[in-house]
C-alpha cells in the first residue's frame, strides 16, 4: 500500500489498530467470492465439491493480494470523505 494518495495526498497511514476492521470486510469478500465460485463450478458447471475446493484454494491464494487492497480501500472509504480533484 502506498503511504499517501497519490492524487489527493491523504495520508493512508492511520492510528494503530484502524484496519482492524477491514479483516471483517476481507471476510466477507472471501465468502461472497466462495458463494459465487460455489453456485457456478457446482451448481451450473455440474463439477464435483472436491473439484470447487480445489479452483477455490487455488484462486483465493492467487487473489489474496487484491482482496487485501481492496478490503481497506473499503474500509478507509467508510470513514474519510474525500472531495472531487479537478
Amino acid at each position: 500500500m502506498h503511504h499517501n494518495c497519490p492524487i489527493c495526498n491523504e495520508s493512508f497511514e492511520r492510528e494503530t489498530g484502524f484496519y482492524y476492521g477491514a479483516m471483517y470486510v476481507s471476510y466477507g469478500l472471501t465468502v461472497a467470492f466462495g458463494v459465487a465460485m460455489f453456485l457456478l463450478i457446482c451448481g451450473i458447471l455440474n463439477y464435483s465439491a472436491i473439484t470447487f475446493l480445489t479452483v477455490f484454494a487455488i484462486l483465493q491464494v492467487a487473489l489474496m493480494p487484491i482482496f487485501y487492497r481492496l478490503a481497506r480501500l473499503i474500509w478507509i472509504n467508510l470513514f474519510v470523505r474525500y472531495k472531487e480533484v479537478k
